[in-house]
């Protein structure tokens, strides 16, 4: 029997608490991540002072005995008083070395031009650009946050991400993970290398080679969802096999993935447009994985933007 005190906890029914601390660049959506995860079964609380933190963690803001445990997100970013990523780096070690806490961090990451944007269209001052305008403020942010980046237990770059894939990797993050049981939240991408691989990608399969559609006037309209073009994709000798290999290899690295306690993995098909021939390789190799058992969202980049 294991005596780990973790193991003891459980035993005696006090299991270590389960805390999650986001953090990240401002503008990258921690704010939503702590909404998400309220919704998911957290006391959620952000822009917490880190002396409270410490009070949470030690156990002197527990709930009411009797009341039932509820894992714990805060949120932890410059705007937090008292914050330095000295003292947020000792506060984080103190609480991981607790035998009585489950902490983990997640750091949301974002390009910077797409933070600029985002800033722009809300009309909010960053926080640290009051001398440097907006771009001043993400460079210094950047710089200041990076050695919380590196001790991050996941690092989620919302650059392409909708608040709904947001919500799947953190879902996916927090479900349980190592053991064989842990489910693998997996997602199948196709796009455009006009417009670059998914930051988030894991996995990237070039589809350029194949028989491309936009040369046929009839089919340039489509896209690889419809029948018409996908039956011309795959008249391409080259296309089954490279399909049947790029599941097979697949298939054979997620289970060691899942082992590992990888909770997320994305695998992003593309091509020139990112309309006809990598989305037809992206529904036929969600289609394999979900056969076998797989739970593989399905996403069209540029379809999904609408981009012609």
């Amino acid at each position: 029997m294991t005596d780990t005190p973790d193991a003891q906890a459980a035993e005696d029914g006090d299991a270590p608490t389960r805390i999650v601390l986001v953090t990240g660049l401002s503008g990258a959506g921690n704010s939503t991540a702590i909404r998400v995860l309220e919704d998911l079964g957290h006391e959620a609380i952000d822009n917490l002072p880190l002396s409270f933190i410490a009070r949470l963690a030690s156990g002197e803001a527990a709930p009411e005995p009797g009341a039932p445990p509820r894992p714990l997100a805060l949120g932890v970013d410059v705007r937090t008083r008292g914050f330095t990523p000295d003292a947020f780096r000792a506060r984080l070690r103190a609480m991981r070395a607790d035998p009585g806490l489950d902490v983990r961090m997640v750091f949301l990451d974002c390009a910077p031009d797409t933070l600029v944007d985002r800033f722009k269209t809300t009309r909010r001052r960053h926080p640290l650009g009051a001398e440097g305008g907006i771009e001043g403020g993400i460079t210094l942010e950047r710089e200041l946050l990076a050695p919380l980046r590196e001790r991050a237990d996941i690092v989620i770059d919302t650059t392409a991400l909708s608040p709904h894939d947001l919500k799947a990797r953190l879902a996916a993050f927090i479900a349980e993970e190592g053991g064989p049981q842990a489910e693998l939240a997996i997602s199948v991408q196709s796009f455009s290398f006009k417009r670059g691989a998914p930051r988030e990608a894991d996995s990237v399969f070039d589809c350029r080679f194949l028989r491309n559609p936009h040369w046929q006037a009839e089919l340039r309209p489509m896209d690889g969802r419809d029948a018409p073009v996908r039956e011309h994709v795959e008249g391409d000798p080259l296309y089954a096999p490279f399909l049947d290999r790029v599941a097979e290899l697949t298939m054979m690295l997620l289970p060691a993935y899942r082992r590992e306690g990888k909770a997320y993995f994305c695998i992003a098909l593309g091509c020139s447009g990112g309309r006809h021939r990598s989305v037809a390789a992206a529904e036929e190799l969600a289609a394999r994985l979900r056969t076998e058992g797989w739970r593989a969202a399905l996403r069209h980049r540029e379809l999904d933007a609408g981009s012609g």
